[in-house]
This record gives C-alpha cells, sequence and structure tokens, in this order.
C-alpha cells in the first residue's frame, strides 16, 4: 500500500459489562447533610448558649443580677408585641445610617485623593496614624461641646468609627490592583474618577466589602457606647438609652433583653445583609471563596 492509501483498520466490537454492575456510592447519611449546613451548627451553638444561661441563672436564683434565658425571652418578646424595642431599634438604626453613610461617602473621597495624588497618599496616611486609634466615644464629649444635645453628636462619633478603617481597608484594596488592570484602564484613557470607579473599585471590592464590614461592626458597637452615655435626643432614645434606663430602674431583664436585640440585629446585618452583598458580587465574580 502506498503511503497515499494507507490500511484501513477493521472493525470490532467490545463487550461491555452492565452499568448495574458497576459499584454504587453509599448515599451521605441525613445526620451528615444537615450537619453540613451553616445555619444548622450556628443554631445548635446558640441553643448550648441559651442553656448554659438557662442553668447558670438558675443556679443564681437571683434574677436582680441574672435573669434566667426563659424570663429574658418572655420580657423580649413582651418588648417586641408592645413595640418599645422596635421603636428603640428603629431609633438607633436611624441614627446609624446617618453616620455609616457619611462615613462612607468621606472614605472613598480621601482614599480616591490618595491614590490620585503624593499629596493625598501623605494626608491619608497621617490623619489615619492620628486618629484611628482614637476610640470614638472619647470624641463624644468634644462633640456634645460642639453639636449641644442632639442626634449630630452621635453622627459626628460614628463617622470617625467608620471613616478610619473603612478608608485604610480600600486603600490597601486599590493598592493591590494588579498593574495590568492599570495599564488597560489607562489605555482606555480613563483618568480621575472613571478611572477608580471603572478599574479600581471593581478589582479592589472584596477589600471594600471587609472594610465595610469592619466599619458596621464598629459603628454599631460606637453608637451603643454612646447611647449609653447620652442618647436622649428631644426624649427620643435608642437602645443604649433603652438599657442605660433599664439599669437604673433595676430591670435587669429589660438590660438582658435590650442587649439580645442588638446582639440579634448584629446578626441580621452580618448573615443577611453583607452575606447577601458577598455572594452577589465577590462569591459570584469569582474574587473570593
Amino acid at each position: 500500500m502506498s503511503a497515499l492509501h494507507p490500511p484501513i483498520r477493521p472493525e470490532y466490537e467490545r463487550d461491555l459489562p452492565p452499568f448495574d454492575e458497576a459499584p454504587v456510592e453509599r448515599a451521605i447519611p441525613l445526620a451528615a447533610r444537615l450537619w453540613d449546613q451553616d445555619w444548622l451548627r450556628r443554631l445548635v451553638i446558640i441553643a448550648a448558649i441559651a442553656l448554659i444561661w438557662e442553668v447558670a441563672g438558675r443556679l443564681q436564683a437571683n434574677p436582680l443580677l441574672l435573669p434566667t434565658f426563659t424570663g429574658t425571652a418572655r420580657v423580649f418578646v413582651e418588648g417586641i408585641r408592645d413595640g418599645v424595642l422596635l421603636e428603640r431599634a428603629a431609633i438607633s438604626i436611624g441614627v446609624l445610617l446617618k453616620g455609616y453613610l457619611a462615613g462612607i461617602v468621606l472614605a472613598f473621597l480621601l482614599t480616591t485623593l490618595a491614590i490620585s495624588t503624593r499629596f493625598g497618599r501623605d494626608l491619608l496616611s497621617t490623619l489615619t496614624a492620628m486618629f484611628n486609634p482614637l476610640p470614638a466615644i472619647a470624641l463624644l464629649p468634644l462633640a456634645l461641646l460642639w453639636f449641644g444635645l442632639g442626634q449630630a453628636s452621635l453622627v459626628f462619633v460614628l463617622v470617625h468609627s467608620v471613616l478610619w478603617p473603612l478608608a485604610l481597608n480600600i486603600f490597601s484594596g486599590f493598592q493591590a490592583v494588579p498593574e495590568t488592570l492599570r495599564m488597560a484602564g489607562r489605555n482606555y484613557g480613563l483618568t480621575g474618577w472613571r478611572f477608580v470607579a471603572q478599574i479600581l473599585v471593581p478589582a479592589a471590592l472584596p477589600s471594600i466589602v471587609s472594610g465595610l464590614r469592619i466599619g458596621w461592626a464598629f459603628a454599631w458597637r460606637t453608637l451603643i457606647a454612646a447611647e449609653l452615655v447620652f442618647g436622649a435626643s428631644s426624649g427620643r432614645g435608642g437602645l443604649g438609652w433603652y438599657i442605660f434606663q433599664s439599669r437604673n430602674e433595676l430591670y435587669t431583664d429589660q438590660v438582658f433583653a435590650g442587649l439580645a436585640m442588638v446582639i440579634l440585629i448584629g446578626l441580621l446585618v452580618e448573615n443577611v445583609v453583607f452575606a447577601t452583598l458577598e455572594r452577589a458580587t465577590v462569591h459570584r465574580w469569582g474574587q473570593q471563596r
């Protein structure tokens, strides 16, 4: 046979074993599948804490020092039914959003200036080194002196608690953007805020979301601490003021109910708001596992 006409390989058939004879993997037990769920494991942890709390409260046998979990849960449900806890929580969240959003805007402006100019970088590094270690609650006396007895004082300390950690996270995320993406943005003629919005922000989104989460935690605990010192504006105070009043009136079960509301709001924001944001952005786009 010539090279132009190679020999044809004869056809043949091969008998394969039946598919049902192949080994079948054993199904995962129901208990293992349930335990693989994050919500169930967290629920078990919360239930264990509640059980320890109930036992400790019964052994203490002094509701003034440590009410039981069931007693606190009863007061908590009554506070929800009466609308007192919901009203106080709404006041706190309203003040928090004002300071939180203002801190986000200032952080983005500061980091945009820092990533664009050398003076901005020096300004950011100097201000963060000065003010980031300073507790926000320490500025409350000055805020009361400058802004008076109102929500403006609380918003001021909230902006301080959010601004510096968020700015540091955003700036570190901007600095970690690969040079290839930066060059691609410059080749398309992007400069200024368009370069930041279309190149740096999408690439640094994991750091930005992490900074938003840290800023939220700082702002929430700063607000509650500030309200414990001063939180009533025109006779209307938030959760911190509710806890402070309950302590003065020796209603320890209401103190724990207020703390439970603070914890519950924190859990909802962490596991609903920020978890949804991460799933819709950094996880969906493959930027973070």
